[in-house]
């Protein structure tokens, strides 16, 4: 005979699905920045392996989870209901603890790493995978230097190079120095610097994340409530279901008297 209330046993299903799908676009998240961090001649990027795998590890602990949930709503096991309990206890803890901070230092990020970057500068005197780095960016982005072309002097790389016919409205001219000839030149770049574009896409990172903790905070919440609410109905079987009813010292009381009437005379 089922233990658990019909309705609750199948949103708690419905849950652990959603819980299931997260756990797999957390998985699809790491491939995909798996395959966009893969620049050539970058494979170490600082602090690359050990993101990818936090965020496979868990993509996976999440997909576990929920499939724990889901067999234990299912067998009215009260040890797994107990197990998935404990996990959301310890997973909405973990998500507070991972949000708050980074929502509080999402605001200061673009001030650090302008001035972290600052201090390599100029382009052309700073090392070279840095150097690359920015080439990179480059390319990529469609722009020239980190705060402006003169970031590299004279020493325009050929990755700020921009073809006005190809890439219209996108293109500055400037006239340089040429150090071998000594006479002046005039050369296209691509106008925008790469540290606007840079920070958009650092930024959204930081939105997204956030995104991903808050929700999964919510949902590790209503999960922690729903367990607790199957096994306090796996505890207490015949526990009758408690309506909340006027109290009895609302009652209206009987009148203090009532009229009497005689009866008709025969």
């Amino acid at each position: 005979m089922a233990q658990i209330n019909t309705c609750l046993k199948h949103t708690f299903t419905i849950f652990n699905i959603l819980f299931a799908i997260v756990g797999g676009v957390i998985i699809g998240l790491a491939l995909l920045c798996q395959v966009v961090t893969n620049v050539e001649g970058r494979e170490d990027l600082e602090g690359r392996t050990g993101g990818l795998v936090a965020l496979y590890v868990f993509g996976a602990i999440t997909m576990m989870v929920a499939i724990l949930g889901a067999y234990g709503a299912h067998k009215e096991s009260k040890c797994s209901l107990i197990a998935f309990l404990v996990c959301m206890i310890i997973g909405t803890l973990l998500m507070l603890r991972a949000g708050i901070p980074t929502a509080i230092a999402r605001p200061q990020v673009e001030n650090i790493l302008r001035a972290k970057l600052q201090d390599y500068l100029p382009l052309d005197d700073a090392p070279s995978d840095l150097q690359n780095m920015a080439n990179s960016l480059q390319t990529s982005f469609h722009c020239c230097g980190l705060f402006s072309y003169t970031d590299w002097r004279t020493n325009i790389p050929q990755s700020c190079s921009c073809d006005p016919q190809m890439e219209e409205g996108q293109c500055q001219n400037i006239e340089y120095r040429d150090l071998l000839f000594q006479f002046a030149q005039t050369k296209s770049i691509y106008a925008k610097p790469c540290f606007p574009i840079m920070m958009h896409y650092i930024l959204l990172f930081f939105d997204v994340l956030l995104g991903v903790v808050f929700t999964l905070a919510i949902l590790a919440l209503l999960g922690l409530v729903l367990s607790s609410i199957m096994i306090h109905q796996l505890r207490y079987p015949n526990r009758p279901t408690v309506l909340l009813s006027v109290p009895t010292i609302f009652a209206p009381a009987p009148p203090k008297y009532q009229e009497l009437h005689n009866p008709p005379p025969y």
